[in-house]
């Protein structure tokens, strides 16, 4: 998935909900409810110009540019800086520090040196879990200012943002800051006189990149179980979107994390990507973002000392609506698998395959659904799509609308830009799609929906099956029997039946095949940032063995 990843979002189910056809349709974010219409005014369909109306001013001052290295705020090595856009008006609002070998060299070394002689892996575990928990407490008390610099850099809808996602932020880090004391190894017998016991020491230096799409809840999959293990951290931010990871970093100086734990550089990835996974003294690297860089990012740890990589990437997962589905349910949750986050997500419902018996009601109900999207400015209340993160993606979201048209897939609505000026693309809905087109392929990662057909379990199951991708998948049935059936024979890292998008912090994510290596969040994420020491020594005499 380009640089990404999905949150921590929903922490409930959506297979509860019935939505009135001709209702705004709710969004459920951790109990919340998030409607399709403002409080006092409605807010127009993607077929007007809401999205070249006033544009709200954010409430919020970019504060933090420079690289956090060592404790301290400072310039690039080389004095150069990159542009931070809005989306929504594709207009300079900051200059990054841009970093390059030297200044991924710099952090590395302060990592380094806070692993090895400070004081972070030498504290006890509950002396973390403490960092960690006012961490936690801060983001709650600065939820209004990170919401709308995440709205603000990223183009997400800021009610998205406040509500689900900040609160998901605080609760990712609660949840590892009580894993922090409860690490620990094992011990076993052995043929012989001998005591054998496990240590599960942390790794050292940890370089992460994270992506665009979902930076702040990236940096919290990251980072939290990193530092919950002891670790050390080189964080490089995607060049979209580096201001939350700076201003949480301010957070975490106030917390009382050691300088040097917690490094923050923001480039671009041939440079400081490229350096920070090549570095010889960085002992583990985690990367979330397309598949072809995952490829690189791959071979570049190999070629250097060979470091562990866990790598979360791409997908094109299928929403399976079954014959037993009740239509209405079945739209609106397609609808959310699909278009929620601008489609800027690795797991969305992709490739949404409906039984031959209820195809062309759903067709028609799912055209009228993308109809009452509402697009538009992503600070104002009731919008539920903003713009795409930047022109590249924009561009490309085109092209593959184009490829749809020109491979005979029906354009059912949307296929345009949306609006004059900002990164606004209508929704849109293709039917009569066919698993051999570029759209059914291909992650788009907008807001595109495919719609193809299908006869029967065995029938889908293959043609699920049959991509590169393994990321999810989403089963919508009434039948227990047909529910096991597709969750035990789709090969995917998450299968969610009757709901989607239900990220918890214990519910571990990661794909099979292509869409990567490992797992993120829950017991699982301590894996990747510990190393297992088996201690073996003599018994004279033992008592018992």
């Amino acid at each position: 998935m380009a640089a990404r990843r999905i949150s921590s979002l929903l922490s409930r189910s959506l297979s509860a909900y019935s939505a009135s056809p001709s209702s705004a349709s709710p969004l459920l974010f951790h109990g919340r409810v998030i409607h399709g219409r403002g409080e006092g005014r409605t807010i127009r369909g993607f077929g007007t110009n809401a999205a070249v109306e006033e544009l709200v001013t954010p409430p919020v001052k970019i504060s933090y540019t420079q690289h956090l290295i060592n404790g301290q705020f400072v310039d690039s090595a080389s004095g150069r800086t990159f542009p931070a856009y809005d989306p929504r008006t594709e207009k300079v609002i900051a200059h990054v520090a841009e970093a390059d070998a030297e200044d991924v060299d710099r952090a590395v070394k302060a990592a380094r040196k806070a692993f090895d002689e400070g004081p972070w892996p030498k504290m006890t575990a509950y002396e973390r879990s403490l960092i960690l928990l006012r961490f936690a407490d801060l983001v709650d008390k600065h939820r209004d200012e990170l919401a709308a610099l995440e709205t603000w850099n990223n183009g997400k809808p800021y009610e998205q943002a406040a509500k689900a996602e900040l609160p998901s932020l605080a609760r990712l880090f609660r949840y590892y800051a009580g894993w922090a004391d409860k690490i620990h190894g094992m011990t076993m017998p052995a043929d012989g006189h001998h005591h054998v016991q496990t240590l599960h020491e942390p790794i050292g230096v940890a370089g992460q990149i994270i992506p665009w799409n979902f930076p702040l809840i990236m940096f919290a999959w990251k980072v939290g179980p990193a530092l919950a293990c002891g670790n050390t951290i080189v964080l490089k931010t995607a060049e979209q979107t580096p201001l939350t990871a700076l201003y949480a970093g301010k957070l975490f100086q106030e917390a009382g994390l050691p300088p040097g734990v917690l490094n923050i550089v923001s480039g671009y990835g041939p440079t400081a990507g490229a350096a920070l996974a090549s570095h010889m003294d960085v002992d583990k690297l985690a990367f979330t973002g397309s598949t072809e860089t995952g490829k690189v990012v791959l071979q570049l740890a190999a070629n250097s000392n060979l470091k562990p990589v866990t790598l979360e990437l791409g997908g094109k997962s299928p929403f399976i609506v079954c014959e037993d589905a009740n239509v209405d349910k079945a739209v609106e949750l397609a609808h959310f698998a699909l278009f929620f986050n601008q489609g800027q997500c690795c797991c969305a419902g992709s490739r949404t395959y409906v039984h031959e018996r209820v195809y062309d009601e759903f067709v028609e109900k799912a055209k009228a659904r993308a109809l009452r999207r509402v697009v538009g400015d992503p600070f104002r209340k009731g919008v539920e799509q903003g713009p795409q993160i930047d022109s590249e993606q924009f561009k490309k979201v085109l092209r593959y609308i184009k490829s749809g048209v020109e491979s005979d897939a029906k354009l059912e609505c949307g296929g345009d830009r949306f609006g004059s000026r900002g990164y606004f693309v209508q929704p849109t809905v293709f039917s009569n799609v066919q698993d051999d087109m570029l759209i059914a392929q291909d992650e788009i990662f907008g807001p595109v929906q495919s719609i193809l057909k299908f006869k029967d379990l065995k029938e889908v199951i293959q043609r699920s099956n049959t991509t590169r991708y393994g990321l999810a998948a989403g089963v919508f049935t009434q039948n227990i029997d047909t529910a096991n059936t597709l969750s035990r024979g789709l090969r995917a890292g998450t299968v969610w039946v009757n709901c989607f998008d239900v990220f918890d912090a214990a519910i571990p994510f990661g794909g099979y095949k292509m869409s990567g290596i490992g797992r993120e969040k829950g017991i699982y994420s301590l894996h990747n940032y510990l190393q297992v020491k088996a201690v073996v020594t003599p018994l004279k005499n033992p008592a018992w063995l």
